[in-house]
């Protein structure tokens, strides 16, 4: 079966370059291994770039029950200290919004191939990307999309992670006092091996992922239940945050192997890489579904304007450079004991220290986000 453009991963970044190019009269086949769309190891931030593209896009968050947020909370030991978020920003499932960018994919004609699960994606004979399937069905198209997320498909992986960092991921019914206590804010927990993110969601729920150094882990017993409980003792604030906490997943998605800092550099094989398989920011940014869309966004018009793959990802690699290198920058500072202690004295003396640190991580200064966008 042949088409146009060959997207392999229907996560966000797949989606929105599918849409895209679907708009504008691309024939497109979107290929997706899991059959519905599920929980994520995510932490369903989304910044005001993230709610931009997502309108552009047609997708109303606030139609499916996202969060306005409106504050951000650092969180050490049992120190905390807040500040207003610099741009608009809300909170949904990950769940809910590839529920929703899968619908506008159909809707926008895109032929979307869900729970098939790509085995190989290479050129033929004749320049064409053929993607093989499990079931020894194959797909063909003179020009492929690789947005499998954090996943790599065999033969298109990228370079091991040196420091082993381990993801983890639980949703939670908080007590009322602490539900009304977290409110609107996007809370940043910080230990000695890794930081953590909780923050609401739909339908009354918290959202609490987390990231750990696999030494962290293995000090925890390398077990969920160590793992929480020495989590809580380096930072009471968020024992107190889980203080009568009720868990809504039977276990905690988990995700191993994570190339925080990867930036691709070329493409020497044409594919146009975007999402996580472009680059992977550093957790603690929330920006992680706003990079999904921008590369999309960039993929999809550099294809349309005629900017082959190779050119296309170097120039996207130098655009994104210096944001990256500074959340790399940030991030090895969270890891730092002498930061942890005083970054939330700092942030209450001076609370537009976060604004900045926000605005300097972005991938793109936030533009004016239509009102409907975030309305709660």
């Amino acid at each position: 079966m042949q088409d146009e453009v060959l997207v392999v991963g229907g996560g966000v970044a797949g989606c929105a370059a599918s849409i895209a190019l679907a708009r504008k009269g691309q024939s497109v086949t979107l290929i997706e291994r899991e059959l519905t769309p599920r929980h994520k190891v995510c932490g369903e931030f989304l910044s005001g770039e993230a709610l931009e593209d997502l309108h552009a896009l047609g997708i109303d968050v606030a139609s499916l029950g996202a969060v306005p947020l409106n504050h951000v909370r650092l969180a050490a030991s049992r120190h905390a200290a807040e500040a207003p978020l610099p741009f608009p920003a809300a909170s949904l499932t990950r769940k809910a919004l590839d529920t929703a960018l899968i619908a506008a994919a159909v809707a926008a004609g895109v032929r979307v191939e869900l729970g098939r699960s790509v085995q190989s994606l290479c050129r033929t004979a004749n320049a064409l990307w053929q993607a093989t399937l499990a079931d020894g069905s194959t797909y063909e198209a003179p020009t492929a999309f690789l947005s499998t997320g954090k996943h790599d498909l065999r033969g298109h992986s990228r370079p091991k992670d040196p420091d082993q960092w381990v993801a983890f991921k639980m949703y939670y019914r908080l007590s009322a006092a602490q539900t009304a206590d977290l409110a609107d804010a996007s809370e940043l927990t910080l230990y000695a091996g890794g930081y953590g993110g909780i923050q609401p969601v739909e339908d009354g729920i918290a959202n609490f992922c987390c990231v750990v150094q696999r030494r962290y882990f293995a000090r925890a017993g390398l077990r969920w239940e160590g793992l929480l409980a020495k989590m809580q003792q380096d930072c009471p604030h968020l024992a107190m945050r889980l203080d009568g906490a009720m868990p809504m997943l039977d276990k905690p998605i988990t995700i191993t192997h994570i190339p925080y800092g990867y930036l691709r550099r070329d493409t020497e094989d044409g594919l146009y890489c975007i999402g996580d398989q472009a680059a992977v920011i550093p957790s603690f940014t929330g920006d992680g579904i706003s990079i999904a869309l921008h590369t999309a966004r960039r993929g999809a018009a550099a294809y349309l304007a005629g900017e082959p793959a190779p050119v296309f990802q170097p120039k996207l690699r130098s655009a994104m450079l210096p944001q990256m290198h500074l959340a790399e920058i940030a991030a090895n500072g969270l890891n730092n004991p002498v930061a942890r202690a005083v970054l939330p004295f700092c942030l209450r003396v001076w609370p537009g220290a976060m604004r900045v640190t926000a605005r300097l991580t972005r991938v793109t200064q936030p533009a004016a986000i239509a009102p409907q966008a975030v309305a709660g």
